[in-house]
């Protein structure tokens, strides 16, 4: 089941950058939540699509949300990919991919890459916005203009 507008962000709990335990009830309720699944740390498009939502960071965080990035990569990969490519935003590892079912994330590309899904959700963990496309970087703007909407 594909989430989608006016769902709830489900709870989850996952790995994230230094391995630390990240859990998603601690962050709904308190901000608004960009989270955006994508399908491999260091490849031309996630790479672009992680370092625009790097340099548009603070545009984000001005709005008073957070970004998230889910990828099924090691806890390694994901901290070789943030220092390599400064990453100031939380990534977690899905290496079981219990998150991406739970989001319902369709896989892409006739079903042989990890879907490339963008879910904005408002303060209470309502989803506003939900933006499935392969074209990376499209992702950024779709979600900081919805961010922009909830001010």
């Amino acid at each position: 089941m594909e989430l989608k507008t006016g769902d709830k962000i489900p709870n989850f709990t996952a790995k994230d950058t230094h391995g630390n335990d990240f859990d998603s009830q601690e962050i709904i309720g308190i901000k608004p939540l960009v989270i955006y699944f994508y399908p491999k740390d260091n490849t031309p498009g996630c790479t672009a699509q992680a370092c625009s939502f790097r340099d548009q960071y603070e545009d984000f965080t001005d709005l008073g949300a957070e970004v998230i990035g889910i990828s099924s990569d090691s806890i390694l990969s994901h901290q070789r990919f943030t220092q390599q490519f400064k990453l100031p935003f939380i990534l977690l590892s899905d290496s079981d991919k219990k998150i991406r079912k739970l989001f319902g994330v369709p896989a892409g590309l006739f079903g042989l890459l990890p879907g490339r899904v963008t879910y904005v959700a408002d303060k209470t963990g309502t989803i506003i916005m939900v933006f499935d496309s392969m074209m990376a970087k499209r992702h950024i703007p779709k979600a900081l203009e919805a961010i922009r909407k909830l001010q």
